[in-house]
C-alpha cells in the first residue's frame, strides 16, 4: 500500500488567509452588496510600472519571429538577468558574482524549495510571530521546529541566545507580519550567532525596497560573516508589483559550506533537476525592474503605498493605539483594544465598519492579542478605512 507522508496529519486544519476568505464570503452572503475594505492580504493594487510593461510587450514580439525566439530558458536564471541582479547589488556596495544570483517564479515557492537542501534531521528556527508558510513548509518535511516567541517588549525583534539554536534560522526583514526591521547591530549578533553554531540563515528579504532608513541594512550581505552563514531569498511582487506576474530571486554565496558541501553547487544540481527555469518574458520583465527608470518608477509605486501606511498610522496616533511597522515596511502591527482576541477583533472590524485586516494569531500563539494591516490597497479604501477604524477605536476607549 502507498504510504502517504503522514505530517500534513500535523498541520492546521486550514491556512490563514483560507479561514479569513470563508468569514468575508459568509459576511457578503448575508448582506450582499456591501463594500468591505480590504487591508488584510498583502496584494499590490497599481499595475506594473511602464517599463516593464514595455520590456513585456517587446519580449512578446521577440517570441513572434525566429531570429529572437526563446524556448527553453537556463534553468538557474537568464544570463542577463542574473547579471543585471548582481549589479545591483554592486550600486549597494555588495560583490557577487553573477552566479551567485538564481532566478525563481517568487520568494514563495524558493522558501519551500530551498529546504530540499537540507535533511530533515535537521531542526528550524521559526521567530514568531511569522508568515505561516514557514512553519508548514518544515512541518510537511517532519522537521523539528522551534519556536522563539518575540513580543513588544524587544520590538518584535529578539537576539540570539541557547534557546534559539538551530540548523536553519529564519529571519525577515522587514518582518512580515510586525513590519519590524533589524539593524546592523542585531542582525550582525545573528549572522555571528550562527557562523559559531554552523547555522545556515534564510533570510527572506521579501520588503527590502520598502526601507528608507538608510541605516537599516536591506540586504544581509551587508554585514560581516554573512557570505558563510546566510541564503538571501527575495521578490519582485511587492517590490515592482509582481504578484501575478511572478518573479524572484535567490542569492547563495559560493562560500556558504557545511560538511564539505557546496550548497552553491547543490542549489545549480537541484534547479537543473527539478525546473526547466522562468519564462524569457517575465525575465526580460523583471530586467527592466532594475534599469535606470524602472527603479524611478518603482519608487513612485512603493511612496503610494507608504501613503497609505502613513494615513492608517495616523488613525491609530488619534487614538493612541499601540503599533509598530508601516515607516519602512508595507505591515502596520497593533494591539487589539480592551485585551480583545485577535479573531474576535477581526469579526469586529468585519460587522462594525466592513474593514478586514488579518489576526495576529495566525502567525503564531504569540501574535494573539495584534493586528495585521496591510497598505497595498487602492488609496480610496485605505482612507475610508482608516476613518472607519479611528471610528471604532475611539468608542473602545
Amino acid at each position: 500500500m502507498t504510504m502517504p507522508n503522514m505530517h500534513y496529519a500535523d498541520l492546521k486544519d486550514s491556512y490563514l488567509f483560507y479561514n479569513i476568505a470563508q468569514k468575508t464570503k459568509k459576511y457578503l452572503a448575508e448582506n450582499q452588496g456591501t463594500h468591505l475594505y480590504r487591508m488584510g492580504i498583502g496584494d499590490v493594487s497599481l499595475p506594473l510600472c511602464g517599463e516593464v510593461i514595455k520590456a513585456l510587450h517587446k519580449a512578446v514580439d521577440d517570441q513572434a519571429c525566429a531570429e529572437n525566439f526563446h524556448g527553453y530558458m537556463p534553468e538557474c536564471g537568464a544570463p542577463f538577468l542574473r547579471e543585471t541582479i548582481a549589479k545591483h547589488y554592486a550600486k549597494r556596495g555588495i560583490n557577487l558574482d553573477s552566479d551567485e544570483v538564481f532566478v525563481s517564479s517568487g520568494a514563495s515557492d524558493e522558501l519551500s524549495d530551498i529546504l530540499d537542501l537540507f535533511e530533515r534531521e535537521n531542526s528550524a528556527l521559526v521567530i514568531e510571530p511569522a508568515y505561516p508558510a514557514y512553519v508548514d513548509a518544515n512541518v510537511m518535511a517532519g522537521r523539528k521546529i522551534i519556536h522563539l516567541p518575540s513580543g513588544s517588549e524587544n520590538g518584535f525583534l529578539p537576539e540570539p541566545s541557547e534557546k534559539a539554536k538551530a540548523d536553519i534560522l529564519y529571519i525577515c526583514s522587514p518582518n512580515n507580519p510586525t513590519g519590524a526591521v533589524f539593524d546592523r547591530v542585531k542582525l550582525q549578533k545573528w549572522v555571528d550567532f550562527a557562523n559559531e553554531n554552523g547555522s545556515v540563515i534564510l533570510f527572506d528579504a521579501a520588503y527590502e525596497a520598502f526601507i528608507e532608513d538608510e541605516t537599516l541594512p536591506r540586504s544581509i550581505f551587508e554585514l560581516e560573516g554573512a557570505k558563510t552563514c546566510a541564503i538571501e531569498i527575495c521578490s519582485l511582487s511587492k517590490t515592482a508589483g509582481f504578484t501575478g506576474t511572478r518573479l524572484g530571486y535567490t542569492v547563495i554565496p559560493k562560500t556558504l559550506e557545511r560538511k564539505n558541501m557546496n550548497f552553491n553547487s547543490m542549489w545549480i544540481r537541484n534547479r537543473t533537476t527539478k525546473t526547466n527555469g522562468v519564462s524569457y518574458i517575465i525575465q526580460r520583465g523583471g530586467e527592466a525592474v532594475f534599469s535606470e527608470e524602472g527603479q524611478k518608477q518603482i519608487k513612485k509605486n512603493i511612496e503610494f503605498y507608504k501613503e497609505n501606511a502613513k494615513i492608517l498610522m495616523k488613525a491609530l496616533d488619534n487614538t493612541g493605539t499601540w503599533y509598530c511597522g508601516g515607516k519602512n515596511a508595507p505591515y502596520i502591527w497593533m494591539k487589539c483594544p480592551k485585551n480583545m482576541g485577535s479573531w474576535e477583533f477581526f469579526d469586529l472590524l468585519l460587522r462594525s465598519v466592513q474593514v478586514v485586516g488579518t489576526p495576529g494569531k495566525g502567525f503564531g500563539s504569540c501574535g494573539e492579542g495584534y493586528f495585521r494591516f496591510s497598505t497595498f490597497s487602492s488609496r480610496e479604501d485605505t482612507v475610508e478605512a482608516a476613518k472607519r477604524l479611528e471610528q471604532l477605536l475611539s468608542t473602545l476607549k
